[in-house]
């Protein structure tokens, strides 16, 4: 089933997040990555930061349910289940800090049919509890055609 482009630039309502040092701390041992900043509020401090800083793909964890609620949009009619993951785009305007208090909202960024497959990239701007953007994460999705 082809998208209907007119979903294109549909918004979703704004989800918070707060993020928490301990939440920092496991996302960085199940990525593996040992980062003293990632770990160590004294470290993170040395380097600038305020706090914890959260390694940069922590950004799929504040967007994960503003992008449930597009995946989850009946008029969308994506069939998740022949859904596969093509791409994965982070911009950062800055950081990502233990006690930063996020809102995200998503939004439809491109819905469209090639070769079969039904293409959808979701846009999540994220945004602190003062309104600056702090990141812009695009999931491109694909959902396979019918054999």
């Amino acid at each position: 089933m082809a998208f209907d482009a007119d979903l294109v630039g549909r918004k979703y309502a704004p989800q918070t997040y707060e993020v928490g040092r301990e939440k920092v701390r496991e996302f960085a041992d199940a990525i593996g990555d040992p980062n003293p900043a990632y770990r160590d509020v004294f470290a993170a401090q040395a380097l600038g930061h305020r706090d914890l800083v959260a390694p940069p793909t922590f950004a799929v964890v504040v967007t994960r349910g503003p992008q449930i609620a597009v995946i989850s949009d009946p008029e969308l009619g994506l069939d998740f289940s022949r859904v596969v993951h093509g791409d994965q785009k982070f911009v950062f305007v800055r950081p990502i800090v233990a006690g930063d208090i996020l809102n995200t909202t998503a939004s439809i960024s491109t819905a469209r049919s090639m070769a079969g497959n039904d293409i959808l990239t979701i846009r999540s701007d994220i945004e602190d509890s003062s309104g600056d953007l702090v990141a812009s994460v695009f999931a491109t999705l694909v959902a396979r055609g019918e054999a």
